[in-house]
Formats: structure tokens, C-alpha cells, sequence
């Protein structure tokens, strides 16, 4: 079986990825902060009948994520490492003006540190699957000028390069930056608490990462809502 490692895992994007992944006979390590919350989802997610190592903790911490290449690895390898936990720098949102220093700092480290991080810590495995891949999960402020998104959209712009940089040097992975678009997540409900307008749930955003792994195109940046009109 296939075996996927996705952080941030215990509730949102994460989770409605696991499941799908674990329906599909992916076994999984997942990682979140919150013991608790990930617990819940790893039960629900093995109810697919797959193998589900959760493991809490911080993707900043290096042990942590030893131990997460480490679990994939008992479960035999990494074919795909998505990095969907994130930090938005400062809650709610707030411009740059007002934005703290250590809240942007925590956003690079978690966003665009730790990320790669994973990925060095990944790599051997990944580059032994036949179909090592690898998921960034980006934003539209990754690349346009929104207020109040400056920290996090510098830091998802940041991973964006990371990811193109990393396929250039390892042409035998596919590389894809994906801006899943707009979703009801706690991650934005954090960042404009006031925005109260109706979003689409994250499973409804699922099956354009679904699509990139079953058709494997080249590796890029993809946005989600296209992928999804396209079909």
C-alpha cells in the first residue's frame, strides 16, 4: 500500500485529505498539535480499514519530524509527504504595520522551515518510491497583495519557491505547490473571525488533489478551483 505522511492533520484540509487517501487504501502518519483532536481523526480515518500511525506534536520540533519519516517508514516508505500544517503569524489577522515579529517568525519557521525540514528528513524514502511526490499546501496570498495577509502570504510565497526549487534538483519527484482557494477551515476563521460569509468545506477541495495524484502532471503550482472546473 501506498503510505502518505500529511501535518496538520486533525481537522480541515488535513483531515478531509486523510480520508480520502485512507478510503483509497493509503496507509497514513498523521501529525497535529492537539493530542486529543488527532486521536479522534486517526480513529475515524482507520475506520477505512488502512494503518494509521498519529503522532502529536510540533512540526518545528526536529525530533518530531525524525519520528514521522520514521513511522512512515515502519508502515514501508514514503510515497507522498503533504505539508499542510501552517501558522498565519498573528490571530486575527492584522497589517504589517501591527504585525508582531515573533508571530512572523513563527509563521516562516512553521510554514516554510519546518517544511523543508520534513522534506530533507523524507528524501531518502522519496526518492526510492516510484512515485515519490510531494504536496505544498500554498494560498492565494502566496501571490497576491491582500491586507492583513502580508506575514502569511510571504511565508506560503516562500514555500512556493521551496517547492519549484526542489523540483528543479529532484526531477525524479513530482513537486506541486496547490493553492486549495477558499474553504471553511478554524485556520481562516482565526484570521477574520468577522467574516462570517459561507465557504465551501474542505472535502469539497479534495479531489483536485485527488486528480494530481491519479493523472501526475508535470510539477508547478496548481490552484484547486481550476483543477476542479476542468474536469
Amino acid at each position: 500500500m501506498p503510505v502518505a505522511i500529511i501535518t496538520g492533520a486533525s481537522k480541515g484540509l488535513g483531515r478531509a485529505l486523510a480520508e480520502a487517501l485512507a478510503a483509497r487504501g493509503w496507509d497514513l502518519v498523521l501529525d497535529a498539535r492537539g493530542a486529543a483532536a488527532l486521536k479522534e481523526a486517526a480513529e475515524s480515518v482507520a475506520g477505512h480499514g488502512t494503518r494509521v500511525e498519529a503522532l502529536a506534536g510540533d512540526v518545528t520540533d526536529a525530533g518530531h519530524r525524525a519520528a514521522l519519516v520514521a513511522g512512515a517508514g515502519r508502515l514501508g516508505g514514503v510515497d507522498l509527504l503533504v505539508s499542510n500544517a501552517s501558522a498565519l503569524g498573528a490571530e486575527p489577522l492584522v497589517r504589517l504595520a501591527e504585525l508582531p515579529l515573533e508571530g512572523l517568525r513563527r509563521a516562516l519557521e512553521v510554514n516554510v522551515v519546518a517544511a523543508l525540514g520534513l522534506v530533507r528528513e523524507a528524501l531518502p524514502l522519496l526518492r526510492e518510491s516510484p512515485a515519490g511526490t510531494v504536496v505544498a499546501v500554498s494560498s492565494d496570498a502566496a501571490a497576491e497583495a491582500y491586507a492583513t495577509w502580508g506575514g502569511y502570504g510571504a511565508s506560503k510565497a516562500a514555500l512556493d519557491q521551496l517547492a519549484a526549487v526542489l523540483a528543479v534538483e529532484e526531477p525524479g519527484l513530482r513537486v506541486w505547490a496547490v493553492d486549495p482557494g477558499d474553504m471553511a477551515t478554524g485556520l481562516y476563521a482565526a484570521a477574520v473571525p468577522d467574516d462570517d460569509d459561507p465557504r465551501p468545506a474542505p472535502a469539497t477541495v479534495v479531489p483536485a488533489f485527488l486528480r494530481l495524484l491519479e493523472e501526475r502532471p508535470a510539477s508547478g503550482r496548481y490552484g484547486a478551483p481550476a483543477l476542479l472546473e476542468e474536469r
